[in-house]
């Protein structure tokens, strides 16, 4: 006997988010959650709202994304770029509102870069782009981005990603530290280079989406007097002293040989 009817599984996923949420869902988003196939992305229970872990690394709720993808406002042909980008489920997401090609994925996890790319194979998002690379700093080569969204804590947006974002963009992120976050979006502004703030390399708080509690941002330091470093001070050593002829394991070595050969930083 066939088993239940994944769109309808999808549905019900849908509804229990908008029940924790206590809000509807963004019409856009809900239709492009009620699209994607989950199970391509996690294994145990896709359509239960609930985080999970996989391949060692936390799979956010549909609720969480739910709640960072109403904060992000993403739109069709927005040029994307996810940070921590995980098992590849919410840049699925975002492919299906801004189009599979306008959405670039970057994880510091060789795993997850190797693991994403297959899940979105999978799942008939192959287009997306998935790389690895220190998420802090963004990915250049693509910028500027409309839409960025880093799924990852940090006490404040990463510099580089705000000189990454397009004039009139977004970025969100889990502001705070531990279990004390809240999702932030932020847009250019705050300066003297006009209503948009382009080039002036601020941006402005403009929303709130309410409570969540993810990992910190993986980055190679951080402010100064911060209670907790998203890095250690000897990863930062052996790091410096390394660099990438540390020893990694053999299996996923060709995803950054570009980076290798050109000298980029991780």
């Amino acid at each position: 006997m066939d088993g239940p009817d994944p769109a309808l599984l999808r549905e019900d996923m849908l509804d229990s988010v908008e029940h924790s949420l206590g809000r509807a869902v963004p019409p856009t988003v809900r239709e492009a959650m009620a699209t994607v196939p989950r199970e391509e992305f996690v294994a145990e229970a896709p359509y239960a709202n609930r985080a999970g872990e996989q391949g060692g690394t936390r799979v956010l709720s549909p609720a969480t994304v739910a709640r960072l993808l109403s904060a992000l406002a993403p739109d069709a042909g927005d040029e994307t770029l996810v940070v921590g980008g995980g098992v590849g489920y919410t840049a699925a997401v975002l492919a299906e509102i801004a189009g599979a090609r306008r959405v670039h994925a970057v994880d510091i996890s060789r795993r997850m870069v190797y693991d994403a790319r297959q899940n979105l194979s999978a799942a008939g998002y192959g287009a997306v782009l998935v790389d690895r690379a220190d998420g802090a700093r963004g990915l250049p080569a693509y910028a500027p981005f409309d839409r960025i969204l880093v799924e990852a804590a940090a006490v404040e947006p990463p510099r580089d990603l705000v000189d990454q974002l397009a004039p009139g963009g977004r970025l969100v992120l889990p502001r705070g530290r531990g279990a004390d976050q809240t999702v932030v979006a932020y847009e250019p502004g705050g300066g003297n280079a006009g209503n948009d703030g382009a080039g002036d390399g601020t941006v402005a708080e403009v929303d709130t989406a309410g409570p969540v509690s993810l990992s910190p941002l993986l980055v190679e330091g951080e402010q100064a007097g911060a209670g907790v470093r998203n890095r250690t001070r000897r990863e930062e050593a052996e790091f410096s002293e390394q660099g990438y002829f540390a020893k990694t394991g053999w299996e996923h070595e060709w995803i950054d040989w570009d980076d290798r050969l050109t000298g980029t930083d991780r």
